[in-house]
């Protein structure tokens, strides 16, 4: 009877071995950006250590009284946001005419829209270029907010016509004998069916948003000012002259990701149910 248990966990133990190996995997690199933004310039220099022998904040102070940084941060935050919203709007319409509304060519639009997904950003950047110059935007953060939904909202359409697919039709058809509208249908009930599934697909855009960095570098390589994070950090200087900003590149990474970790942790129950919500039909 003892021995049971022990024969289960010995069972167990690859598993365990695996799961530890890919935790390790995945957050080895996180664990040295902390590590590497809280060395001195002297030990960054020095043998190679992940524990810190004398830990300073002095690098995140740096960064976050730079002027530059912290506008690229509101930058990002304006862009990143703007941009989920505008997928969330326009991709929520789509994903009700294409999950619940019977039209001809629709599998055809389904696909198209999934394959605009597949395309490479650079695959489109000199049309896109020309199109924000003659748009008289080149340089601010309205040509971000203009192209980002490029690959966003084709992506929150695909995603969120999984979930109006899978809500019950009885609901719309009961809605329908009240006399309730096509609007109304979709603004009162289907919508707050798919909370879910929008916080998903809106903090999922949103990082892509807050990630990017092909366009964000075209279209505001000449203004600094509307720049975002992911150019500023690219671009970092130091705070002196000849230095080598390298924990402050990290300490900057660091406080770029905390709002997304915060995000995460604040939506994390809506997230797990709106990844499973489209998995059963109603």
């Amino acid at each position: 009877m003892n021995a049971q248990p022990w024969a289960r966990v010995v069972r167990r133990l690859p598993f365990y071995l695996v799961v530890l190996l890919i935790a390790a995997y995945a957050l080895l690199p996180f664990v040295w950006a902390i590590s590497t933004s809280l060395k001195t310039e002297r030990e960054l220099f020095e043998a190679a250590r992940l524990i810190p022998r004398e830990p300073t904040l002095r690098h995140y102070v740096n960064v976050l009284g730079s002027t530059a940084f912290m506008r690229s941060l509101s930058n990002s935050v304006l862009v990143a946001g703007g941009s989920a919203l505008v997928a969330l709007v326009a991709g929520s319409f789509a994903a009700y005419a294409l999950g619940r509304l019977r039209f001809q060519g629709k599998q055809v639009m389904l696909y198209a829209v999934l394959a605009m997904t597949m395309f490479p950003q650079i695959s489109v950047l000199s049309g896109l270029y020309l199109n924000v110059r003659e748009l008289g935007i080149y340089g601010t953060q309205a040509a971000l907010l203009y192209t980002y939904p490029l690959f966003t909202l084709p992506f929150a359409a695909w995603v969120l016509t999984t979930f109006f697919r899978g809500l019950p039709r009885e609901i719309e058809e009961a809605a329908v004998v009240d006399g309730a509208s096509r609007g109304q249908i979709f603004v009162r009930i289907l919508l707050p069916l798919t909370v879910p599934a929008l916080v998903t697909t809106g903090l999922l855009t949103f990082i892509v948003s807050w990630n990017e960095y092909l366009f964000a570098l075209s279209f505001t390589i000449t203004n600094p000012r509307a720049q975002t994070v992911p150019v500023a950090i690219a671009q970092f200087a130091g705070v002196v002259e000849m230095q080598e900003p390298i924990a402050e590149i990290m300490a900057a990474a660091m406080i770029v990701t905390l709002p997304l970790v915060v995000l995460v942790l604040v939506f994390q129950q809506r997230i797990a149910a709106g990844l499973t919500a489209g998995s059963v039909k109603g």
